[in-house]
Parts: structure tokens; C-alpha cells; sequence
């Protein structure tokens, strides 16, 4: 009885003790460092970009900054041109990329064999770690002479750039569009067949929705690898700073982005001069732009998750 009674009155072992649960805090702990310190890093950037190229916004009038005319020469910091080459670099290269990689997307999660899948996804995913500077390369070498050979007058041209840049999207925009549809649950698609719905209706009513999250995250970030590229948009895309014309020839002419126009002056100028504070006020400009489209996809996703939950 007395044995008993000294095992009844020992306290209760802590949880929290236990090597498990403190494995788990280290590991929680790590995870929350890991989110702090990206976000501490972001803002040191932006904090350096601000201190850096501010600058340029008080000492360039705003009716200068944003006029049609790049000519540093002359003190001419126009931002129209690198504006409008880059929007419409970024444009084709969606417009051809995202049908492309979706379609794509969707033969190897619902229709490929699996035979075919083991054999695709591995080699698509091989196609992201292709130098920038090998494609653009590339892109200069064979790809621009055939565009000009098509009619164009110079195949260094937005379309080449934004050929180049589909093509740079496309692994992960495929990548990640088959992860999204592969975490849709099964019993989504045997429902859907079950109550005679074909394959196509599955795909299309069922499948798609459910994965909508995912979808719009591969397509965003597709977006932002078109923005951020340098190497290969300087290269193939002509390198003239000049406002196209409207219309479909625009994607025929050249023009020059701005992270092209940052790399290839950013070695010519002297620290602290205007230019230089140009230069990185060309670099909030984009950070911005980045910015703006990832609030825009956590927009939209948080939005589908809501409209799911019920809330609105």
C-alpha cells in the first residue's frame, strides 16, 4: 500500500518536457525565425532601394521622370520607354506562356499515362535551370534571325524577348499548376464521374475550381520570372529605348526593359550621381510592380478560400 501511495503521489510527468513536444518547439521556432528574418530581409532591401534612389524622385520633376525621352547624356531620365517595353515584353510572354503551361498542366496531372508523367515532369523541371544568359544566347544566335527572316525588320524585337521569357515561364508555371491539380482530392473526380459527368466536365467543373489556389500562384509567379529577368531580355529584345508604336507592331520593334536598362548601366555610372539614384529608383519602380502582383494573387486566393468557407 505504501509503494502504491508514493506512485500515486508522484506529480504528473510535464508534457512540455517530453523529447517529442521539444523537438516540436525547436522546430516551430525555426520556422518562425525562418518567416521573421524574410521579412526583415525584404525590408532591408526595400530600405536600401529607398536610400539609394529617393533621390532620384526629389531631384528629377515627376514631368521629367515619367516623359517619354531616356538619354542620360543629357540628363533626359524618361521611364516611359523602360515602362512600356517591359509591360509589353511581360504581356506576350503571359499571353503565350499561361494557356501553354495550363493546357500542359493539365495533360500531365488528369490525361498522361503514367508512363508519360514520370518521363515529363522530370524533364520540364530540368528546363528551369537553364542559365538566363545561356537562352538569351540562344534567343540572339537562332532565334532572332528567324523572326527576321519572317518579315520583321530586325529580329532583336519585343516578341523575341517575350518568346524567350514564355519559355523561361513555362517550368514553373507547369510545375506548379500539375502540384495543384495532383493535391485536388480523388473523391472530387470520382463524384463528379459518378453522376455522369465525362472527363472533360471533371477537368473543367470540378477540378480546376478546386485547385484554383495553386493555378493562380503558378501563373503570378510566372509573371514575376518575366518581370525580374535581365540577361536574356537584354540581350534579344534590341536594347532601344523608344516608346513603340500602338497596336500589333509593337511586338516587332525594339525595345529596352528596365532591368535591362539597370544592368547595362548600372557599371558606368558614379556612385551618389543622379543617373545612379535613377538607376535605383528604376528599382523601387519594379519593386512595387512585384509587390502590387503578389497582393493581387493573395487577393484572389484568399478570396476563393473565403467564398468556400462560406463567409461571403
Amino acid at each position: 500500500m505504501a509503494a502504491q501511495t508514493n506512485l500515486n503521489s508522484m506529480p504528473p510527468q510535464d508534457e512540455a518536457t517530453t523529447p517529442t513536444n521539444w523537438r516540436e518547439l525547436v522546430i516551430e521556432n525555426l520556422i518562425r525565425l525562418a518567416g521573421i528574418s524574410a521579412v526583415l530581409i525584404i525590408t532591408m532591401i526595400f530600405l536600401f532601394l529607398l536610400r539609394e534612389g529617393f533621390p532620384a524622385f526629389v531631384e528629377v520633376p515627376l514631368s521629367d521622370l515619367f516623359s517619354s525621352r531616356w538619354y542620360p547624356i543629357e540628363d533626359k531620365f524618361g521611364l516611359l520607354p523602360l515602362l512600356a517595353g517591359s509591360l509589353i515584353v511581360t504581356v506576350g510572354a503571359v499571353v503565350i506562356a499561361v494557356p501553354l503551361g495550363l493546357t500542359t498542366a493539365i495533360y500531365l496531372g488528369e490525361i498522361a499515362p503514367p508512363w508519360q508523367r514520370e518521363i515529363l515532369k522530370p524533364f520540364i523541371e530540368v528546363l528551369a535551370g537553364i542559365p538566363s544568359i545561356v537562352l538569351g544566347f540562344f534567343g540572339w544566335v537562332a532565334l532572332a534571325p528567324l523572326i527576321q527572316s519572317m518579315g520583321a525588320p530586325s529580329g532583336l524585337t519585343a516578341f523575341t524577348g517575350s518568346l524567350i521569357l514564355a519559355y523561361m515561364a513555362l517550368p514553373t508555371i507547369i510545375s506548379i499548376t500539375e502540384d495543384a491539380l495532383y493535391a485536388v482530392p480523388k473523391e472530387y473526380r470520382d463524384g463528379a464521374l459518378a453522376i455522369g459527368a465525362t472527363q472533360w466536365q471533371t477537368i473543367w467543373r470540378v477540378v480546376l475550381p478546386a485547385a484554383r489556389s495553386g493555378i493562380v500562384i503558378a501563373v503570378m509567379l510566372g509573371i514575376g520570372r518575366a518581370i525580374g529577368e535581365t540577361m536574356a531580355v537584354m540581350l534579344v529584345t534590341g536594347n532601344a529605348a523608344n516608346i513603340p508604336d500602338l497596336g500589333f507592331g509593337a511586338l516587332f520593334q525594339p525595345v529596352r526593359t528596365m532591368t535591362a536598362t539597370i544592368a547595362a548601366e548600372m557599371g558606368e555610372v558614379a556612385q551618389g550621381s543622379l543617373h545612379y539614384s535613377v538607376l535605383f529608383g528604376i528599382g523601387i519602380v519594379l519593386f512595387i510592380i512585384t509587390f502590387a502582383i503578389n497582393s493581387l494573387a493573395t487577393y484572389f486566393v484568399g478570396g476563393g478560400k473565403r467564398r468556400r468557407g462560406g463567409q461571403i
